[in-house]
């Protein structure tokens, strides 16, 4: 859903709005909320994974259920780690790789960088400019807007 490791970490059962199918993130950076959707099988998993602990508030508990503590960031950080040691990717990526990919296949999929920015929780477009990759796709449509425009100039040649 494009969140921020820890506007993740601290959801809380009541963030969740399964009506509305959106979540309520509450003290992103720089203190804001915000709303975004929650899709159909982010809903499932959630609730498959709450099963698993059944914590009254936090979604994403500490392994001491009991206290108020959410999961260790670094834990986090380690497991995806680990993940892609098993899967044998060899690249840098981390949680927040994950977040510059959400925005990028948003463009990709039509997305306005306004309408991004917002779910993003940035507060200046140019932060959210830079979140963005230049896909092999974009690439192509890039090209082809290109050719499109050059291909309807009428260009005269004079020899000098």
């Amino acid at each position: 859903m494009g969140l921020r490791l820890s506007e993740g970490l601290n959801l809380t059962v009541q963030d969740i709005d399964a009506h509305t199918m959106q979540i309520h993130v509450r003290n992103g950076k720089g203190g804001k909320d915000r709303l975004v959707p929650l899709p159909q099988r982010s809903l499932n998993a959630l609730r498959a994974y709450w099963l698993t602990h059944r914590h009254p508030k936090l979604l994403f508990p500490a392994r001491e259920i009991m206290t108020n503590k959410t999961m260790d960031r670094g834990g986090v950080q380690k497991a995806m780690k680990q993940v892609l040691k098993d899967c044998g990717i060899n690249k840098p990526i981390s949680p927040h790789s994950l977040r510059h990919c959400f925005a990028t296949h948003l463009l990709e999929q039509g997305l306005d960088l306004r309408s991004l920015q917002i779910l993003l929780g940035h507060g200046s477009l140019n932060t959210t400019a830079r979140y963005t990759r230049m896909t092999k796709s974009k690439q192509k449509d890039a090209a082809l807007a290109i050719n499109q425009l050059t291909d309807a100039l009428s260009i005269t040649w004079e020899a000098a």
